[in-house]
């Protein structure tokens, strides 16, 4: 549809998606995994850092801040990702475990999709503890964690770097859950497109429509439409989450979807990097459509040439 649409929209989010944190939580035991709240706190920081209600940059290590509003309770923490391989595999397999499981909601389920998130990122950067970590999960969660962090590394590579200042975005809260799958739904059945495919650009694209602003391109809305492609493809609103999901739909399925998915995403975005992450985050949630709901809980980070960036709810440029 456009080329690097994504480089001066999500994929600075899709591609940064964590940071390297000073002080991490003492490891706990890989035994007796569970997702109880109990076990699921263990992976938060004891000493989160209250700010004022304004946003303001928090220095976290001499490469990387943090832009966040303040915390009013546990569960709206950043997580704090840890440092060793004991504490990276725990944290790995509690998060993808809790995301799956249906007790985990709200809040909880949250904060577990974006350690999710940042666990990945770290392991990205650390490929001495991913190795570690990697030989030791179980293997019910081996087939997600080998597509997770290959999707990761894939937007890595895709990602602009460079940037110099934070980009003229908004950052809204995604539509509830059942509302975007209903939307995907109608889609699918509408143009034939499985629901993950579109789930996934929607994650890679805007992380399911957090990000409000222009590519550099001009792309817009959601699922970040070029506004000639729009005016073939769309109907309705382009800032529209359910005009923009069904847009996606009409389009891939016009470009070849779904017997050609592949090419249908590469002409969406053309770049390999691009159609490798979104078949791979599709597959997981083929395989598993509980995924979904820790992708769900996936946020916002920008990457610039003085640090990596999380953008919050409520963030604006102006």
């Amino acid at each position: 549809m456009r080329k690097g649409l994504a480089n001066a929209s999500v994929l600075a989010c899709g591609l940064v998606i964590g940071w390297l944190a000073t002080e991490a939580p003492a490891a706990v035991s890989t035994a007796a995994i569970t997702t109880s709240t109990t076990r699921v706190a263990a992976a938060m920081s004891s000493d989160v850092i209250v700010l004022e209600p304004d946003l303001e940059r928090v220095a976290l290590t001499s490469r990387d801040r943090l832009v966040r509003v303040a915390d009013d309770s546990k569960w709206n923490a950043v997580p704090i990702v840890a440092d060793d391989a004991t504490g990276l595999f725990d944290q790995l397999v509690t998060s993808e475990r809790a995301v799956r499981d249906p007790a985990v909601t709200g809040k909880q389920l949250a904060f577990m999709g974006h350690l999710q998130q940042l666990v990945y990122r770290h392991l990205i950067e650390r490929p001495d503890l991913r190795d570690l970590v990697f030989a030791a999960i179980p293997q019910d969660l081996r087939g997600a964690a080998d597509l997770n962090i290959a999707a990761g590394a894939d937007l890595y590579l895709f990602g602009p770097g460079g940037a110099r200042e934070l980009p003229a975005w908004r950052i809204v809260s995604a539509p509830p859950m059942s509302a975007l799958l209903a939307d995907y739904s109608e889609a699918e059945a509408a143009f034939g497109v499985p629901w993950y495919y579109l789930a996934a650009v929607n994650l890679v694209e805007t992380r399911m429509g957090r990000i409000r602003g222009d590519s550099y391109a001009g792309a817009q809305g959601p699922m970040q439409f070029m506004p000639k492609t729009w005016d073939m493809y769309g109907e309705g609103d382009i800032n529209d989450t359910h005009d923009a999901i069904l847009a996606a739909g009409r389009y891939l399925s016009a470009a070849g979807a779904p017997e050609k998915i592949e090419k249908a995403i590469w002409m969406y975005n053309h770049d390999n990097e691009y159609v490798d992450a979104v078949m791979k985050y599709a597959e997981v949630m083929r395989a598993d459509p509980n995924a979904f709901r820790g992708y769900y809980g996936w946020q916002v980070y920008f990457v610039t040439t003085s640090g990596t960036f999380l953008l919050p709810v409520g963030w604006s440029k102006d």
